[in-house]
């Protein structure tokens, strides 16, 4: 992995990170003397591993935790949390600066990134009480700090204790992936482990990457001052999304001052008195970006290495990480895993509803009895951005892949009076429906909120109901939400068909 970037204060130990680290990573801790047999050991305590254990725990059985680094993971630390802090304040920068399309004159002031930071920091600090090691052991888990490595097919060796367990859960989560592009390592850069620790806004930043992290971190940093260039190698952003919903998001992002080059190459990076040149091509034309940063967004890597996999009979990918059947077991039925180091659902909540299954299934089922599929999950997604791109379930292009007959419904933002208050007529609520039906196989949000009105469908989608029940819901007005019902309304309207108009005008003709 190539160097930090020297502009990262590499987790300076202000106030704020020291609570954070006596809670997450005490310096007096001591390993408690293992247990003669574990219900339970989960290695890595990220979301996956956290939720395994104090589930397990709350539910009487005996559980240890091993944690190489910081207890809560990527997400705490250096992913979900430090981001949507960073995010919020970005937000409430564009708002100043946009506050003149609302009638008001916003007064002196601008960004203060110090104060960005260390607002990120003291909110960290305070949310990681949750994730505390000293919490976990009042719930009755073994903690234990040091590498957690696999000795045997029932055993894990940390710190010169050896575990012996029943079962396992592997949780050991991701990193990001660094591309391989001549010079970058000699350059440096940022990722996500270390861009948050970094002490002054870079003048000038480049994102290599324009998925869902490379975008919300330049959509960020691009509102908060700095000059960002997002490269990517696909001729678009956010490539997984609807093609109109990523367009949304670029235009937004354009709007806010980011550049993009697209369908571009990264041929070699320089460093040159304290800057960094980034050769790039794009189609047969060559050109050179100097920045003062670059951060990389480009997809991330298992952390598979040091777990003494083999020694478990665990089989595994470097690329892709655990290998796991759908009740995620893997090759040894007695070891389980979840969260990042195995699945393509590389977010938070799906490792919370990861864990949850690995416990039921790994120690509450009697064979088939009681077991759960993570195939059977109703499972949304956020890209926040500005506006956010919520999805769940199929997007129209996989149903047209798999030859699925779909009705489309589509509500434009621009048509809710409360989206037309806010300013934020941009964006749309989707459902795709099993054509001639009300069952929603799908939906997509582009809203300034999207992941929060999101949920309602998801709860029509994991207790079948359709959009007809959808269209019944009462909504405050005014509220962004109510796009859903529209959406939903457009279906009801398909039901009123000319054999349906034919009985209504029969029934008013009785009440003349």
């Amino acid at each position: 992995m190539p160097p930090a970037d020297t502009n990262a204060a590499a987790f300076a130990l202000d106030p704020h990170n020291r609570l954070l680290l006596d809670r997450v990573r005490p310096g007096d801790w001591v390993n408690p003397e293992p247990k003669d047999h574990y219900h339970l050991v989960v290695i890595g305590a990220g979301a996956a591993g956290l939720i395994s254990a104090i589930v397990a725990a709350s539910l009487g059985a005996k559980v240890a935790i091993v944690e190489q680094h910081l207890m809560g993971g990527d997400c705490l630390n250096v992913g979900c949390v430090p981001s949507k802090s960073v995010i919020a304040s970005s937000r409430a920068a564009a708002a100043m600066r946009d506050a003149r399309r609302f009638g008001v004159r916003p007064g002196e002031g601008g960004a203060d990134f110090a104060e960005v930071m260390a607002r990120m920091r003291r909110l960290r600090a305070h949310i990681g009480e949750a994730d505390s090691a000293q919490r976990y052991k009042d719930h009755g888990v073994d903690v234990f700090f040091g590498r957690g490595t696999f000795a045997g097919r029932n055993t894990v060796e940390v710190g010169g204790k050896t575990l012996r367990f029943a079962r396992a859960v592997i949780a050991t989560g991701a990193r990001a992936a660094i591309p391989p592009i001549d010079g970058l390592a000699e350059a440096g850069c940022l990722t996500n482990e270390s861009v948050f620790d970094l002490a002054e806004l870079p003048a000038r930043l480049a994102v290599i990457g324009a998925g869902p992290i490379g975008c919300e971190l330049a959509q960020a940093f691009q509102r908060l001052g700095s000059a960002v260039t997002v490269i990517e190698m696909t001729p678009g952003i956010l490539g997984k999304e609807e093609p109109d919903a990523a367009a949304l998001v670029r235009k937004s992002m354009e709007r806010d001052g980011v550049e993009f080059l697209l369908h571009t190459a990264i041929r070699r990076v320089r460093r040159e008195e304290g800057a960094r040149r980034i050769e790039a091509v794009t189609g047969i034309h060559e050109q050179t970006v100097e920045v003062d940063a670059i951060l990389v967004g480009a997809g991330r890597m298992p952390n598979v290495e040091g777990l003494g996999l083999e020694a478990a009979g665990v089989e595994y990918d470097r690329v892709s990480g655990v290998t796991v059947d759908d009740h995620l077991r893997t090759s040894n039925h007695s070891v389980y895993a979840a969260g990042d180091i195995c699945m393509a659902w590389k977010f938070t909540h799906a490792a919370d509803v990861a864990a949850q299954i690995v416990v039921q299934n790994a120690l509450f089922s009697l064979g088939p009895i009681g077991r759960r599929k993570l195939s059977s999950v109703v499972l949304p997604w956020t890209t926040y951005t500005d506006p956010e791109v919520a999805h769940v379930g199929l997007y129209e292009h996989e149903a047209s892949l798999r030859k699925i007959e779909v009705d489309v419904y589509t509500q434009p933002m621009s048509q809710v009076d409360r989206a037309i208050l806010d300013g934020d007529e941009e964006g749309y609520v989707r459902v795709l429906a099993a054509r001639g039906t009300d069952r929603i196989l799908g939906a997509t949000i582009v809203a300034r909120h999207a992941g929060d009105m999101m949920g309602e469908i998801v709860l029509a989608m994991t207790n079948g109901l359709g959009l007809g029940a959808l269209a019944t819901v009462v909504h405050p007005y005014p509220t962004q939400s109510e796009a859903i019902k529209k959406a939903a309304g457009q279906y009801r309207k398909t039901k009123l068909t000319p054999s349906a108009r034919w009985v209504l005008a029969r029934l008013l003709a009785l009440r003349a």
